[in-house]
Order: C-alpha cells, then structure tokens, then sequence
C-alpha cells in the first residue's frame, strides 16, 4: 500500500511539473501608421458611352504592417459629403501589393443613383481608405479627400409607358375593376421623364392594377408576386407581370409614386387633404375677395388624380389663396411665409398654412398649376 501511494505521489508530481513548463511567447506584431491616399481626379462626368471606363483610380500608401502583404486589408469608403461613411459604397481589397484600385463611372453612377439622387447634378462624395490586418485587427482610417461625381441618365429599369399616361384600376379603388376607369379622378399625374404619381382613396385588403391605356386590358403594369411580405407599401414592378399590386391594409388617402427609372414604386398614407374641387380668391383675382368666386371663371380644371390648373388675368403685387368649397373660409390652401424671394412664380404650398399666395409683381394672364403629389404650385 505504502509503495503504491508513492507512485501516485510521483505521478502528481510529473504532472504539476509538466503543467508549469513555460510556453513560448505568442508572435508580437508592429503597429501600422495611418495612410495617406489621393484620387486621379477630383471632378467626374463621365458620358453614358463610357460608363465602362476607368473614372476613378484611389490610390494610398504603404502602412508598413510587420506582416506579410497577403495579410494586409485596405477597405475603400465612398460615402455622400458629410455623412460620416454610415452607410458607405465599399470595395475590399485583401493581401496584394498593388497599393490601388479603380472604379469605372458604372459603378459610382449606380451607388449615386440608388440613394436617389438627380441626374447631371453633380454630387459632392467622401473618400477614404481604411487599413489593417486581416483579421481587421490595428485599424486605421486615412484622411478623406473630395471629389464630385455628376450622375448620368441610365435607360430605365422599366420601359415606360408609350402614350405618357398611365391609369388606376382595381377594386382597390373607387372605380373598382370598371374599365375605362373614372377620369381624372383615377390617373397618375406624370412627375418627370420617369415618374408617375398619384392621391387616391384606396380600400384596405384590395387589390389594383396600373395601365397605360384606360378601357385596355391588352396591357398592365403589375407584380410578379403579391404575397411578398410589406408589398403593399412598395417594392418592383414590371410589364405584363402575372399579380395584381396589394392594396394597404386600411383603407384611406394614399400617395402612389411608381418609378420606371429604378422599377420601384411606393405607396405612403397622404396626411394632407386632396380636394374635389379648388377656387382662386382674392385681390389679385378679378373676383376680389369676395366670396363665393364667380364660376368658372375663377374655378381650376382638374387634370388628373392630383393636378389642378387654370389660366387667368392676375393682378400684379396682389395675393390670393385657394378653396377646397366655393363660399367657405373655414379651409384653405396658402402658403408658410410668402415673404420667400421667388415665391410668386411657384414653390409649396399647403393646408390651413398662415400666409396668402403672393401674385407676381406684374398684371397680366397667368397659368397656375397646383401639384398635390409634390405639394407645390408653379405660375408661368
């Protein structure tokens, strides 16, 4: 027994001994330096034609890692000026010693054009190059350089439609599946080269089609699937696609916005109010201020689903307002502060706002076209 206890004791021991057998120290590496970069140009406006083409080359300098180069990461950030990369365009570049790389106009015109912004309106962007090791470990950003990037016009996602208008239908609307469908009540208002828009009163859990000829069925703009989760609220569209839009839930105003550049569309609640009839008062009219306004003189036309226009003799430095009901000054459409320079040959405008719409400085015939998709008014 005793003999035995000491060969356990001797095995402890061992083991403790072995246990505490110092290991050797783990690799230490360097710390990089903060890199400097610089861009081949700094003003960009590439044609269409060349959208294929090298506009860009960023190129930095060696952070000097005490590591291998195929252990080395650079991450290249593209962000809007002053947005603090919180959502930049980004390309990784891992091992290599090319300190640079290139992107073609393609590539920034589509980041550009996917957070909305303007054709042929350059665009001021941020550009830095982070550094580290691979493993993301000892980062460091550089210095961020600007440049301008003028965005130009792509053929759109969906090709739009061929006789410029383009009509509501669907038991989603107050026309139902009737078609033609009631006019102008029930079509979009074309907003540019590319975008139609629209104010309805939509029935909740409908459903709704778009067309670009009213009384055809011939051709649609739809879905490809109208069980796709949020729909409802936006997403693609197509030509000639087999499902009908989802209507939102609850029934209500709402603004549709249909995009052919981007294919998108978007359906958002309309908190303004969308009249059935609009008049023009005041001392700028013919009519004065009084009220009810003789019609039609002083009543505007409806052009669509939103738009409203009329062609008058407006007196020069006078002012007006708008009326939902003929002979009724509990509404209105004004304006915030007609006081903004300009304001009399167009801007926004809104509901029960403090100010009057201020007339141009001079008399003569006017066309006023108010916009209730876009909220603004314009006076040639």
């Amino acid at each position: 027994m005793k003999l035995s206890n000491q060969f356990f004791t001797i095995a402890i021991a061992i083991t403790i001994f072995a246990s505490c057998k110092k290991v050797a120290d783990l690799p230490a590496y360097l710390s990089g330096t903060k890199i400097t970069v610089a861009a081949s140009a700094t003003l960009i406006a590439p044609l269409p034609a060349d959208s294929d083409k090298t506009a860009l080359t960023i190129s930095w300098v060696n952070p000097n890692y005490a590591v291998d180069a195929a252990n080395v990461k650079y991450v290249i950030e593209i962000d809007s000026a002053g947005k603090n990369f919180v959502s930049p365009f980004t390309k990784t570049i891992t091992g290599g010693t090319n300190l640079n790389t290139s992107f073609t106009g393609k590539d920034l015109n589509t980041f550009l054009l996917s957070r909305g912004y303007a054709f042929n309106v350059p665009v001021s962007l941020d550009v830095r190059v982070v550094s580290s090791y691979a493993n993301n470990n000892d980062k460091f950003n550089s210095d961020v350089i600007r440049i301008k990037f003028t965005p130009y016009k792509t053929p759109p996602k969906i090709p739009v439609p061929t006789s410029g208008k383009l009509f509501l239908v669907g038991d989603a609307s107050q026309g139902g599946w009737n078609n033609p469908v009631p006019v102008p009540s029930q079509e979009l208002a074309k907003l540019d080269e590319t975008t139609w828009g629209g104010i309805f009163q939509l029935t909740g859990g409908k459903q709704y089609l778009l067309l670009p000829l009213n009384g055809d069925w011939g051709n649609k703009f739809a879905v490809a699937n109208n069980s796709v989760a949020g729909l409802s609220a936006g997403g693609d569209f197509g030509f000639n696609l087999n499902d009908n839009f989802p209507g939102p839930a609850t029934s209500g105003l709402y603004k549709i916005i249909v995009d052919f550049q981007t294919g998108k569309f978007t359906v958002t609640p309309y908190a303004s109010v969308l009249p059935t009839g609009l008049f023009i008062v005041g001392d700028a009219t013919v009519g004065g201020w009084n009220n009810p306004v003789p019609v039609p003189s002083q009543q505007l036309t409806r052009i669509n689903s939103s738009v409203w226009e009329i062609t008058m003799p407006l007196v020069g430095g006078k002012e007006y307002l708008l009326l939902p009901v003929n002979g009724d000054w509990s509404n209105k459409f004004a304006v915030a502060n007609k006081s903004i320079a300009g304001l009399s040959a167009g801007g926004s405008f809104g509901y029960n706002l403090n100010d009057n719409f201020p007339a141009p400085a001079t008399s003569g015939t006017y066309k006023i076209t108010v916009n209730f998709v876009t909220n603004t008014f314009t006076v040639k």
